[in-house]
């Protein structure tokens, strides 16, 4: 009873946390720039965000499962989030709190069936790392086992006691939320939230099952396995069940310890470049991907002797919990979309934005594809550090001009796109951290210059047929011209204006309706929000609300009786 409480109340709080800064979202970004306060939000908008960005922090240390996730998520946008809220959640990779040593040894016997001291010769109780789902643990085989495996220093990782339920209420409040934003137009229009949902749940559930991830680990090194720049540990099946996980300990330089890689002689400049590189790999070639490279997870290891190309280091990937794929259809979005911004293509920009499916066929492309071209002239091929010098008033002018533009278009993320978001965001921001001067352009050209080559023979087909396409139009083209000229002279087309003119009077009608509907809302939630601070005011926004009431309730009656 006591942990059926428990759950209840941490399913209550994170649907309190994200109901209030929901509101609160909604009243400074959308409600308040309505009647000219902008330039007030825009002054405030630091200290909210680091505000929120701080209780989050909090809330994720003190709830641990999946909020953690999410905290390591946002953590990791250092090339999109601005540094109030990445700094207030930067230190959640390192600061979950472990489980006793008691507990996971309890609990590591009865996934294992034997005591520790039979399926190790030693285990380590102070834990190597400690994550949201679960903690690791320095450990040695048993002889018997150090000979079958050839192995001798192992890392045990063994879930968290009681993880499933939580996760389990995790992702019942998630469900709430994305219910709630679902009916929020701005979102739903371009979001399928309840679908980001149920595809991040997946892959939670998936990361909790061990088994899971060592299949995942054995694909991923196959994957590399001819490819001297990525390693990873040999497994130990003999010691390894659905919640208890045992492999070769390869613990070196963290990928973000950029002292440790400059002692080991190791540039991070290249340890950037490169990283982006085999992710890329990851994405556009094998399309079996790391989806959680955080530099918990990622390792630089010294070689003794470099290899064939001269390098004296290779990257070690740990944790294969969370995998993404990327299917053969979108790959080939992908690669299209690479190509374009490679060779700063603003039609083929949006062309392949439609390939991958985030924007939908009916958008109207025209003046988007005017915005993505002024967009690379301007800011194409500039790195994390030097946009960060760019005028803030550039990017203001640019917003104003395309912003409205930008919003009214139908995007939305297709299903597998999450994972695929979270791997390139990360990759961007953990290769920033390495060298603030990072351009992805570097990184992505090389690509599109690949991806071209391999691809010539069907280039060369697409234009092929592109060519035998306009040619059958401009053979129809005079027929069709002399069709349509009959038609107007025989008076076959007509335009039906009076229908038009209705459904336009409808459409102000309903528009005039949902302003009331906004104005009463506004109107009466900042009453009850002002009221506790000055009751006289909040008691009269109160009151005044009621006059959009009545005219969202009854403008549409009125005007289909028509005048008296």
């Amino acid at each position: 009873m006591t942990e059926t409480r428990a759950m209840r109340a941490r399913y209550r709080k994170i649907l309190r946390f994200a109901a209030r800064y929901l509101a609160q979202a909604w009243w400074f970004e959308l409600f308040l720039p309505r009647f000219g306060l902008a330039g007030f939000v825009a002054r405030g908008r630091p200290a909210r965000l680091q505000h929120i960005a701080r209780r989050f922090h909090v809330l994720a240390v003190d709830l641990g499962g999946l909020m953690i996730k999410v905290g390591q998520f946002m953590s990791s946008r250092l090339d999109v989030l601005p540094p109030e809220i990445t700094k207030e959640l930067e230190g959640l990779q390192d600061e979950v709190p472990a489980v006793p040593f008691d507990e996971i040894r309890v609990f590591a016997e009865a996934e294992l069936g034997v005591p520790l001291e039979r399926a190790f010769s030693f285990v380590d109780p102070v834990p190597l790392a400690a994550a949201s789902l679960g903690q690791a643990h320095r450990a040695r085989l048993s002889n018997i086992d150090a000979e079958d495996t050839g192995l001798r220093d192992v890392v045990v990782k063994v879930q968290r006691p009681g993880i499933d339920k939580i996760v389990d209420v995790d992702l019942m409040a998630l469900r709430r939320v994305a219910q709630w934003l679902s009916r929020i137009r701005l979102v739903s229009n371009r979001v399928d939230m309840p679908a980001l949902v149920e595809e991040f749940a997946a892959t939670s559930l998936e990361e909790i099952d061990y088994l899971h991830e060592a299949a995942s680990g054995e694909r991923f090194g196959q994957d590399f396995a001819d490819d001297d720049r990525v390693g990873v540990p040999e497994l130990v099946w003999e010691r390894t069940t659905r919640r208890v996980l045992t492999s070769q300990d390869v613990t070196a330089i963290k990928i973000n310890d950029v002292d440790g890689l400059r002692a080991a002689g190791i540039d991070p400049v290249e340890v950037a470049a490169e990283f982006a590189a085999v992710m890329f790999d990851q994405l556009f070639f094998h399309g079996f991907f790391h989806a959680d490279p955080h530099p918990g997870n990622i390792f630089v290891t010294p070689l003794a002797n470099p290899d064939g190309a001269g390098r004296s280091w290779k990257f070690t990937f740990i944790d294969f919990g969370m995998m993404g794929e990327v299917p053969e259809g979108l790959r080939k979005g992908l690669r299209n979309l690479l190509i374009a911004a490679a060779s700063r293509d603003g039609k083929g920009m949006v062309d392949g934005i439609r390939d991958v499916g985030v924007l939908l066929p009916s958008a109207d492309t025209v003046e988007l594809e005017r915005a993505m071209t002024t967009a690379f002239a301007r800011f194409g091929g500039m790195g994390f550090a030097e946009l960060q010098e760019v005028d803030p008033r550039e990017f203001r002018a640019f917003a104003l001009e395309f912003g409205d533009l930008v919003r009214t278009q139908p995007f939305q993320l297709p299903e597998n796109f999450l994972l695929i978001v979270r791997a390139m965001s990360m990759t961007s921001g953990m290769a920033s951290s390495l060298n603030p001067a990072f351009n992805i352009w570097d990184a992505v050209e090389p690509y599109s210059a690949q991806l071209i080559r391999s691809e010539g023979g069907k280039l060369v087909q697409d234009a092929a047929k592109k060519v035998v396409s306009m040619a059958s139009i401009l053979a129809r083209l005079p027929q069709r011209v002399d069709d349509l000229t009959t038609r107007i002279d025989e008076g076959r087309i007509a335009v039906q204006t009076p229908k038009l003119d209705r459904r336009l009077g409808a459409l102000e009608r309903l528009g005039r309706q949902l302003i009331s509907a906004i104005l009463f809302a506004a109107l009466l939630i900042g009453g009850i929000v002002l009221r506790p601070q000055d009751a006289v005011f909040g008691t009269v926004m109160m009151v005044a609300s009621l006059l959009p009431l009545l005219h969202a309730l009854f403008a549409g009656t009125i005007a289909r009786r028509g005048p008296l």
